[in-house]
């Protein structure tokens, strides 16, 4: 049994998780370690944060929702491309001991870092809202690659799928984060499901974690719908660069 100073440490980690991943991605880079630092071992933590990310997608999907932004024909197609790589990263991760993975996330990140601030086409229109989704074939592809890692770790999954929706796909960042928080939901499932049955889950902390995590989710849809484009990239840059430079310097 945790105690109650546990449980409200790892709903604070939670809702800042929630938002963070929602904006930008990267949130599982608090929960996880909290988990680790209470004396969860590994694979337990990996498995169990799925619980919090369930809840929070399950709000953010709500907030897009109610908000008018909804595009459940393509965001399931690619959220069942991204479930067949998440279960079988799921089959990777839970062999795993530990989470010694810090300088592959922290190289993922600064790519891209990278690909988002250089990889605009000069002389071409920007995405908007009106935009239709370009590359189907390609996004649907290398969305399963995602899905990979989000089984595999979720460590850093959003910064994966945000380039291919917003770069591969031509989608704007609103709608960008509007189907990653869709497409996380269902392959959460999926990976939770490959843990659950390969070992323990720590459900009293997962509630812990689902309860901040759900309203960080929340507010961070809020956010994203309220503030725009401008916002969510300065925020992706920011918490890109901060979490790479935490994990070269201070492993």
């Amino acid at each position: 049994m945790l105690e109650p100073w546990q449980l409200a440490l790892l709903a604070v980690a939670g809702f800042a998780s929630g938002w963070i991943n929602v904006i930008a991605g990267g949130g599982s880079l608090l929960t996880v370690p909290v988990m680790v630092f209470l004396g969860l071992p590994g694979p337990v933590a990996n498995g169990t944060n799925r619980i919090a990310i369930i809840a929070q997608n399950i709000t953010a999907v709500g907030a897009f929702f109610r908000n008018g932004l909804s595009d459940f024909r393509l965001s399931i197609t690619l959220a069942l491309a991204a479930s067949i790589g998440a279960y079988f990263g799921a089959q990777v991760g839970v062999r795993l001991e530990g989470a010694a993975f810090n300088n592959v996330v922290a190289a993922v990140m600064i790519a891209v870092l990278i690909l988002m601030a250089t990889g605009e086409d000069k002389g071409k229109a920007r995405p908007d809202a009106a935009s239709k989704a370009r590359n189907l074939a390609t996004g649907h592809i290398l969305m399963v690659g995602a899905g990979f890692w989000g089984g595999f770790i979720q460590i850093g999954v959003g910064f994966l799928m945000m380039p291919i929706l917003y770069r591969v796909m031509g989608l704007d960042l609103v709608r960008t984060n509007m189907h990653k928080v869709f497409i996380a939901l269902v392959f959460s499932f999926v990976a939770l499901w490959v843990f659950a049955s390969k070992a323990p889950i720590a459900w009293e902390a997962g509630a812990a974690l689902a309860a901040g995590n759900a309203v960080g989710g929340w507010m961070g849809a809020h956010a994203t719908m309220t503030r725009g484009e401008k916002f969510i990239k300065r925020a992706l840059f920011a918490v890109l660069a901060a979490m790479a430079l935490k994990l070269v310097f201070f492993p």
